[in-house]
């Protein structure tokens, strides 16, 4: 018997029935687990994922809300529209401006709210957005229930996420409201500059108050010394003269030729009207240095009521048909200008007015003085109208400055609308220079009426 030759291991043995279905079994198994494992990982990214897009849906309702509100809340009309002009968005001040509902609006097209005739159209928008550029302050005017309405424009252009032009954006403003907007602008802007101008022209008058207070004492003595000797030395011309006339009345060969020589007879004539002139400058120089003690006094005298319309008369019977009758004059007073104050300082203003009007129409064809007063609120206000030149604009600043006169060398000092000017603040009143726009210059005076409190 030979011996049996081995080719290799022996083949596995094949499975029995039973142990097949037990492989099958376990392999299932292990894919439902993993099945269920993914479906549980699917199950939490989704719940991960809905719990984050209903937070960024919350977000979202509250930028919408916010938009809302700020839009709802906006005074300027605010449409957005397409490129062809189709209205996309609006916001409540449209719907208020234009009278229909959002929804009857996002029917229209922009041209729709135009009003005919509208500075600007639809296709001056669209030109602007063709330069990729901003409207700025642009003039439309909307068909609104009560009519065309002028509005001030600003807009821009909208884009989309990718850069792209898809629309306009505009926002507008009634003219009314900017003109009002700037009237008071204006207004408030003048008012500052008339209380900085009132402030420095305190101030100057209280700093030229102390100069000129030492300026006048200073000067009132020897102009007193001059205008007492002034008036000696008149009476003893007097005095010379009638000796001279004795000597001369008794003939004497010898004196003839020096009195020839010496011009006796001249100077004898010359004396009296040089004495005059020598009186009259002296007088002129003390008026002056009165002048300068009044501006710079700051004693306060007793108030009474004073009549501002009979003082207004009496300084027109002073200056005006005294000085120059041939200047018409037209009045129109009120009754009730009573006013509480000092009435020779009130006097004294009027006069100044009523004069420098006089001499700013000298050498005028028409020569007219128009003097107008009123009550106005709790104040009387005087005003005097000139037929002159009027003032020109780098003198109407300085009129009330102190020693400030437009007039020629010798007819004015400068001082007497100063010292107006110190009297009216004195009452707690104001007075201002202006030019009237049918020409001439008027100065106004306003003044608390009596039984007021000044404001």
């Amino acid at each position: 018997m030979s011996p049996t030759r081995s080719t290799g291991p022996a083949p596995p043995a094949s499975p029995g029935p039973g142990e097949e279905i037990g492989v099958l079994g376990a392999e299932a198994e292990q894919a439902w687990i993993s099945v269920i494992q993914k479906m549980d990982e699917t199950y939490a990214e989704l719940l991960s994922q809905q719990v984050e897009l209903e937070a960024k849906n919350d977000a979202l309702e509250e930028a919408h809300a916010f938009i809302a509100g700020v839009m709802a809340s906006m005074t300027d009309v605010l449409i957005a529209c397409d490129l062809t002009g189709r209205i996309e968005q609006v916001n409540v001040a449209a719907e208020r401006l234009f009278g229909r509902t959002a929804s009857a609006l996002l029917e229209l097209k922009l041209a729709d709210l135009l009003a005919p005739g509208s500075p600007a159209s639809f296709a001056d928008v669209l030109a602007v957005v063709a330069r990729r550029q901003r409207i700025v302050d642009q003039d439309f005017a909307f068909a609104t229930p009560e009519g065309p309405l002028p509005v001030s424009v600003n807009g821009a252009i909208r884009f989309d996420p990718r850069g792209r032009a898809v629309g306009i954006v505009l926002m507008g403003r009634p003219m009314g409201e900017l003109r009002k907007a700037y009237s008071d602008l204006a207004a408030a802007h003048e008012r500052l500059k008339e209380t900085q101008q009132q402030l420095i022209q305190a101030e100057k008058m209280a700093s030229l108050g102390r100069l000129v207070a030492g300026v006048a004492h200073e000067l009132n003595n020897p102009i007193s010394f001059v205008y007492g000797n002034a008036h000696t030395l008149k009476r003893y011309s007097e005095r010379l003269a009638a000796y001279l006339g004795a000597v001369h009345g008794t003939p004497n060969p010898a004196l003839a030729p020096l009195r020839a020589e010496l011009k006796i007879d001249r100077t004898l004539a010359e004396l009296g009207p040089t004495l005059a002139g020598m009186l009259e400058g002296a007088e002129r120089v003390r008026d002056i240095v009165a002048d300068l003690r009044r501006f710079s006094s700051d004693r306060r005298q007793a108030c009474e009521p004073v009549d501002m319309a009979g003082l207004v008369r009496s300084a027109l019977d002073w200056v005006a048909k005294a000085q120059s009758p041939e200047v018409a004059v037209a009045t129109d007073l009120a009754e009730g200008l009573d006013v509480s104050g000092h009435p020779g300082q009130l006097h004294q203003v009027m006069m100044n007015l009523i004069q420098n009007a006089l001499d700013a129409m000298e050498g005028r064809a028409e020569r007219r003085l128009e003097i107008t007063g009123r009550r106005e609120a709790s104040r009387v206000v005087i005003r005097v109208r000139d037929t002159g030149p009027g003032f020109a604009p780098d003198i109407l600043s300085r009129v009330f400055d102190p020693f400030f006169t437009t007039k020629p060398v010798g007819k004015g000092t400068g001082l007497g609308l100063s010292i107006s000017y110190r009297s009216v603040q004195e009452h707690e009143g104001t007075l201002q220079a202006a030019n009237h726009p049918a020409g001439g210059a008027v100065m106004t005076l306003s003044l608390p009426a009596a039984g007021s409190t000044p404001s």
